[in-house]
């Protein structure tokens, strides 16, 4: 195999697995793209209270199983925990168009949760060990472009799909996932060759990495070699402890802004007098800048380093947010909302990607797991947040304060992320 064409091989990990977050992030917004239908669904009886409640369902299985998957890809590998995850959550969101009522719906939104959120930590780092350590910002952030581009088709079918078809096809459309990626991906995303190393599968490990042209770790010192046998467990442990609590904190303020945003932005802006079809198309904004926000941070991390461009995108989020409260006319808005996408699906981009590059690749797949797991306790409250405020009759405005509150929260939480004495990086990776 030459260069080029290894060169190639390795690329199309990266895209397997960008393709699949993309089905994950159009499965997470689908269901604030057809709120709005299902607050006016005949028998469900829904309120926002209760909407809020469901929305949060999602984000609980989110959270569980980014916390299994981060261990699971250790221990089980990364190849079988991703094909899991996405047959898990492409099925149970196809069902959710089956529902009957709200009990029946929050129980699928759980259950694929669990895929949804075990999915991306396997995938980022699976396609970590696939690049050059001084490009996994870059590439890191890139591929979480998938999630608002997801949702950007989320936001884009639902304006075509609503209308005609109702909200059940919008859930359907997950199956195309299991028709189109997943065999895919059976046939040609490979076992994590760091993986391999580490349960004595060296033979098959060297394959891999002559097929693919994977980039070898460094060797092992001392400390790398305990966090080998003990796994997850040095992640609360010696300078470990810092980053892994400070990276939740932050993870759990953008989330809540991002998925607070992501469930309750059509509704907002329909209870703030705008049709469904431009409500739909202030979502779509919001993805649009978070497809944008992937790219920008990408390419500034690189430049001004990773926590430094973070800090700035959730000043930019926040700032962003804070001008909707002033009331301004449309195109403002959709301004606004650009802004608002590029700040905060940014910052958890680059939070990705310092976790990505903070970690040894025997505790990446854990590291990232912690950290997104128990970030979505920001993305589980969120919902139920936004609809009690709305229940509360306390207006649009104090939804979208609290979500700039949130992102301003994740800033100062990054300022406080300094690198421990010790503790060494990937040469070439910006902090």
């Amino acid at each position: 195999m030459t260069v080029t064409s290894r060169q190639g091989a390795a690329a199309t990990v990266t895209l397997l697995c960008w393709l699949l977050i993309v089905f994950d992030g159009y499965d997470l917004i689908v269901y604030g793209t057809v709120l709005p239908a299902l607050l006016e669904e005949p028998g469900w009886g829904m309120d926002p209270g209760l909407a809020g409640l469901i929305g949060s369902m999602a984000f609980v299985g989110m959270l569980l199983g980014a916390l299994a998957a981060g261990f699971l890809t250790d221990r089980l590998g990364r190849r079988r925990t991703i094909l899991a995850c996405t047959v898990l959550f492409s099925v149970c969101t196809a069902f959710c168009g089956l529902a009957t009522g709200p009990a029946m719906f929050g129980t699928f939104r759980l259950l694929a949760g669990l895929g949804l959120g075990g999915l991306v930590p396997a995938a980022s780092a699976l396609g970590a060990e696939f690049v050059p350590a001084r490009y996994r910002p870059m590439v890191a952030t890139l591929m979480m472009s998938g999630i608002p581009i997801g949702g950007s088709i989320a936001a884009l079918v639902g304006i075509g799909v609503l209308p005609v078809g109702g909200w059940r096809p919008m859930f359907w459309i997950a199956l195309l996932a299991l028709v189109l990626v997943v065999p895919v991906c059976m046939a040609r995303l490979p076992e994590s060759p760091a993986w391999l190393r580490g349960r004595g599968r060296t033979a098959e490990a060297e394959i891999i990495e002559a097929r693919y042209r994977v980039p070898r770790e460094p060797e092992p010192g001392p400390t790398a070699r305990t966090v080998t046998a003990a796994g997850p467990r040095e992640l609360v442990r010696g300078p470990y402890l810092r980053p892994t609590v400070l990276f939740a904190l932050a993870t759990a303020a953008t989330l809540f802004t991002w998925y607070g945003l992501g469930t309750w932005l059509p509704q907002l802006m329909r209870t703030a007098g705008f049709e469904l079809g431009p409500a739909l198309g202030f979502l779509l904004a919001l993805n649009l800048g978070a497809v944008a926000g992937s790219v920008l941070a990408a390419a500034a991390a690189v430049r001004f380093g990773a926590a430094n461009t973070a800090i700035g995108s959730c000043t930019l989020a926040a700032g962003g947010l804070l001008v909707l409260l002033t009331g301004p006319g449309t195109v403002l808005s959709y301004l606004a909302l650009v802004l608002a996408g590029i700040g905060t699906h940014g910052t958890q981009c680059l939070i990705i990607a310092m976790v990505a590059s903070r970690y040894p690749a025997a505790m990446r797949g854990s590291a990232l797991g912690v950290a997104l797991g128990i970030g979505r306790i920001g993305a589980v409250a969120a919902p139920q947040v936004g609809g009690l405020l709305l229940a509360a009759g306390m207006g649009v405005a104090a939804n979208f304060l609290i979500f700039a509150l949130a992102a301003a929260a994740a800033g100062a939480v990054l300022l406080m992320i300094r690198r421990p004495v010790g503790e060494s990086r990937p040469e070439g990776v910006p902090a």
